[in-house]
């Protein structure tokens, strides 16, 4: 064990001098170095300061050189919804306006989480006013036709963005609902394939939908204990890239873990045999599979299910494969450089999607409850720090070699930022590597401008009935009730677009 704590310092330490230290994220061309250096991520400097400088120095670059090829301008709103309907914008403009009201936030998750939805009557009401107005906001569709139609939509028109496409089921409890489930997603690729080429440019998977909640808890123990102890033996357990880092969190295992029961071995083969159906369905239409992140107690499982499925799959450049980062946890940087090291000693090409994060409340009260610090960056500065490190070590290496990188980004900066360094290192706009998205109905000025500018840009697409994707709902509620009262860009913009338009039509 001290062996292998020592080899993975020295490897972070080897690797972080490389990325972070030669090439920073920053928004100048090479052809201003002084620019560049004035922001370069130091990693012996605060987070606070990192942002701080980055912010300015962007600010700066763009104020001089607002002809700079990597500028987004997020200013013109005529240009930025020119594919919009405006009936389109109404609505959109209603109900980020209403998401903004945390009191409003607060009653409906209430409403939906009390016992009031047991009666049909009060329950068929509420469902209608969230069909009609958050559904239809942000989700594609009850049905496949529905979802065709809004991908068709997001895509022609002129507004050129592709779609995530997600059945919006969020757990299962056992085989019957896992078996489901994959059926659910195996029709999502059908649906994939019946679109326009490129189109749609991921299909997205939970894997606590194809392979049970409380199974995963379990292999994620097993895992955990064999990375504080290697002796610990795991017969299961097939090839995978590194999955724990030394500040990794392991408190939800406080002792030995029984091993798998015969059972549990077999439900866990049948769970990787689901993915691995995916990832064929995916590899056979040409639509590369992400799996999404979820909860740090789950996310070993998770992490080893989707490391060892694209082992089999990730040939040469054609990565079928892509797993998910949170850089809002302390250990998310760490993590990345491990995976994407071993990946390349063994000739995988590795493809990730960069987010933030989505479960900031529960992971946060689960660490409380059990007497740890949270495994969440203790800032949203930190944060924005730690994502913009991990984003400029994977612009990097998709620039110099194998790999792919989805930048799943709400914050303009980062947006900024990484715009300026992937056109500083030639990777070009419309390009396989680099892909950056949003959630649909959300952000949509930042989704446009990058369209603009000429780089690929997706929106996270969930579809499904009402009821199926309430849950989804709610935790979108919870998670971004902050992001969407404290930025109100989305909203400033669209009303000055309405505004502009009624003017239009007046005189």
């Amino acid at each position: 064990m001290a062996s292998r704590a020592l080899s993975q310092k020295k490897l972070l330490k080897s690797l972080s001098h490389r990325y972070f230290s030669t090439r920073p994220l920053n928004t100048a061309a090479s052809a201003s170095p002084s620019a560049s250096s004035s922001i370069s991520i130091n990693l012996t400097e605060k987070p606070e300061s990192i942002l701080q400088n980055q912010i300015a120095a962007l600010s700066a670059n763009t104020n001089t050189n607002t002809n700079n090829s990597s500028y987004i301008n997020l200013h013109d709103a005529e240009k930025l919804f020119s594919s919009v309907s405006t009936t389109k914008l109404l609505r959109a403009t209603a109900n980020l306006h209403l998401a903004s009201m945390e009191p409003i936030v607060d009653l409906g998750m209430w409403v939906m989480n009390s016992k009031l939805m047991d009666m049909e009557v009060f329950r068929d009401i509420v469902l209608a006013f969230v069909k009609h107005t958050f559904y239809e906001n942000f989700c594609a569709g009850e049905n496949a036709l529905a979802t065709e139609n809004t991908v068709r939509s997001l895509n022609s028109g002129g507004a050129g963005l592709r779609a995530m496409l997600v059945y919006a089921v969020e757990y299962a409890s056992d085989n019957l609902s896992c078996d489901r489930n994959l059926e659910a997603f195996l029709d999502t690729v059908e649906i994939a394939k019946s679109l326009p080429p490129s189109s749609v440019s991921f299909i997205i998977v939970k894997l606590s939908a194809i392979c049970p909640m409380k199974l995963l808890e379990r292999v994620s123990d097993l895992l955990r204990w064999q990375y504080k102890d290697s002796s610990f033996n795991l017969p299961w357990k097939l090839d995978t890239l590194p999955i724990f880092s030394d500040i990794s969190p392991t408190y939800h295992t406080r002792k030995r873990p029984e091993p798998l029961t015969l059972e549990e071995e077999h439900d866990l083969q049948l769970g990787h045999q689901r993915l691995l159906k995916i990832c064929q369905k995916c590899l056979d239409a040409n639509v590369p599979l992400t799996i999404d992140a979820e909860h740090t107690s789950v996310q070993p499982a998770i992490d080893y299910l989707t490391y060892s499925s694209a082992i089999m799959y990730n040939k040469y450049d054609n990565i079928v494969m892509y797993g998910t980062i949170q850089a809002y946890l302390k250990d998310a940087k760490e993590r990345l450089l491990l995976a994407s090291k071993a990946a390349d000693n063994i000739g995988i090409p590795m493809g990730f999607k960069l987010v933030r994060g989505a479960y900031m409340s529960s992971e946060r009260k689960l660490a409380s409850s059990l007497g740890f610090e949270s495994p969440i960056h203790n800032s949203i500065q930190e944060t924005h720090a730690c994502y913009n490190e991990c984003a400029s070590f994977m612009i990097d290496k998709i620039a110099n070699g194998p790999g792919a990188l989805v930048l799943a980004t709400h914050n303009v900066e980062s947006g900024k930022l990484a715009v300026a360094k992937a056109l500083d290192l030639g990777i070009g706009r419309v390009s396989q590597k680099l892909e950056f998205a949003q959630l649909y109905g959300m952000s949509e000025p930042l989704s446009f401008g990058l369209r603009n500018a000429g780089f690929q840009v997706s929106k996270y697409m969930p579809f499904g009935p009402v009821e199926i994707v309430i849950p989804y709902l709610l935790r979108r509620a919870e998670e971004n009730r902050g992001l969407l009262s404290a930025s109100s860009l989305d909203r400033q913009l669209m009303r000055k677009e309405l505004k502009r338009r009624l003017k239009a039509a007046v005189f």
